[in-house]
C-alpha cells in the first residue's frame, strides 16, 4: 500500500480527534456521539497500519475490510451529526467528503488485491 494513503488516513484521524475534542467540550448528546465517532474514525488508520504488517494476503484483506467497515461507520456518525444539527454541515463537509473518498479508496484496494494477478 502506498505511503500517501497511509498519511492521508492519519491526517483524517487527526481531524476526527480534533472534531471530537470540540464535541466533548459541549454538553449533551454530542459527547456520546463523539465517543462513537472517535472509535470508528481512528480505527480506520489503526487497521490500515496493521494491514502493513499482514502475515498473508488474506490477513491484509481482512484488516482492510475492517478499516472499510469503520470508514462506513464514520460516514454514518458524520451524517448523523449534520442531520441532528449538532454540528453545522459547513463545519464538517470537508471531513465528510474525505470519509467518502477514503471509503472508495479502501474498497478499490480490497477489490484489486482480491483479483487474480
Amino acid at each position: 500500500m502506498k505511503k500517501d494513503i497511509c498519511d492521508r488516513i492519519f491526517t483524517f484521524s487527526v481531524r476526527i480527534v480534533k472534531l471530537c475534542q470540540f464535541l466533548d467540550d459541549k454538553p449533551g448528546v454530542g459527547r456520546t456521539l463523539a465517543q462513537q465517532l472517535l472509535r470508528s474514525g481512528t480505527s480506520i488508520g489503526a487497521n490500515v497500519e496493521e494491514a502493513q504488517a499482514a502475515q498473508s494476503k488474506a490477513d491484509f484483506i481482512s484488516k482492510l475490510m475492517i478499516a472499510l467497515k469503520e470508514s462506513r461507520e464514520t460516514r454514518y456518525w458524520l451524517r448523523l451529526l449534520i442531520a441532528t444539527e449538532i454540528v453545522p454541515q459547513e463545519r464538517i463537509s470537508q471531513l465528510q467528503t474525505e470519509a467518502e473518498e477514503l471509503t472508495k479508496i479502501l474498497g478499490a484496494i480490497i477489490i484489486s488485491t482480491k483479483s487474480p494477478t
